[in-house]
């Protein structure tokens, strides 16, 4: 993280997750996907390839709801921050930065969050969506706050 901004975007989407309770959520959900799987092994009759094509499905099922589960936190991070005062483009600047530093993005199909591009159209989305909430803020990554860090911070900090 480059500044303040981004750090205040991480945070709020993170404090999200705990409002939404998505670990339980996310729990839950796959406990059931279990339960069906050894359903499933059970009519299909268990062999290896059926146990192991169905665990993979599963796991793909699985997926996707964690990728819902980030991109509301995306979205109500975004409202956190705004709420609290910090600029909520902070969390686009990142995903940008993400995007553009992972040049082997493997497909969001197989992924547990939804791709970085994925992330930021819908945060823009959102910004666009809630003009009374958003337009205040500068969507420029040169507006940012730099991170003012003393040189001897870490060796304070270890002394301690």
């Amino acid at each position: 993280m480059k500044n303040t901004e981004q750090l205040a975007g991480t945070l709020c989407h993170e404090v999200s997750h705990t409002i939404h309770r998505d670990s339980i959520a996310l729990m839950e959900k796959r406990e059931r996907i279990k339960r069906h799987e050894i359903e499933a092994a059970l009519l299909l009759g268990p062999t290896r390839a059926h146990i192991l094509a169905i665990a993979l499905l599963g796991d793909l099922h699985s997926l996707g709801y964690s990728r819902e589960a980030e991109s509301n936190a995306d979205i109500t991070g975004s409202d956190i921050c705004a709420e609290a005062g910090y600029n909520p483009w902070g969390l686009v600047w990142l995903f940008d930065e993400f995007q553009n530093a992972d040049t082997r993005q493997i497909p969001q199909l197989l992924s547990d969050h939804p791709a970085n591009g994925t992330r930021i159209e819908t945060l823009k989305k959102h910004f666009r969506d809630n003009p009374s909430v958003f337009a205040k803020f500068s969507q420029d990554p040169k507006s940012a706050t730099p991170f003012n860090v003393p040189k001897d911070s870490a060796e304070q900090f270890l002394r301690k």
